[in-house]
């Protein structure tokens, strides 16, 4: 049951759909992945325009709603690199701190617990699993192809659980 009262929600993910971390990608490529690093440089990443611009779009008609693999321990980071960018203010969904899990099941399930009271008008990522299995679920979907893919943080997403 959707709350019709409400805006339909458009969700936008964080890493390499928002925030371009290619810069940081290096801490995941040694072994072993040195995550505190990785996260660390996270309010260094530049903004992606292409993403940046359909976040501030879609907030025209639509509640946007972050939804990122991050884990919680970086939310003010994560918090300050949204404001500082001009990015439409709204709930951000971040993995808890233990949450080892695939970020393909994470967001999925955040995805269906929001769409319990709300239309879920798109997801934006960058993840091709995560894009699949929300769409497998009926959700509509844009995939962000405007950064170059990574197998690190595809291995870190699937493998890790830790983005």
């Amino acid at each position: 049951m959707t709350d019709s009262s409400g805006r339909p929600l458009a969700v936008f993910d964080v890493d390499n759909t928002l925030a371009d971390t290619a810069h940081r990608q290096r801490f995941l490529e040694r072994s072993p992945r040195d995550w505190d690093a990785f996260f660390a440089a996270a309010p260094h990443d530049p903004p992606i325009p292409e993403g940046i611009a359909l976040a501030l779009a879609s907030a025209e008609e639509c509640e946007v709603v972050y939804l990122t693999g991050r884990p919680e321990r970086c939310r003010r980071d994560t918090l300050a690199w949204l404001t500082a960018h001009g990015l439409p203010e709204g709930p951000v969904h971040m993995r808890r701190n233990d949450d080892r899990r695939p970020a393909r099941r994470t967001k999925l399930e955040v995805l269906r617990r929001l769409a319990r009271t709300r239309e879920v008008q798109v997801l934006v990522d960058d993840d091709e699993l995560v894009c699949e299995e929300a769409r497998r679920a009926g959700f509509t979907v844009v995939r962000a192809h405007w950064t170059a893919p990574s197998d690190a943080l595809n291995a870190a997403q699937e493998r890790d659980g830790r983005t």
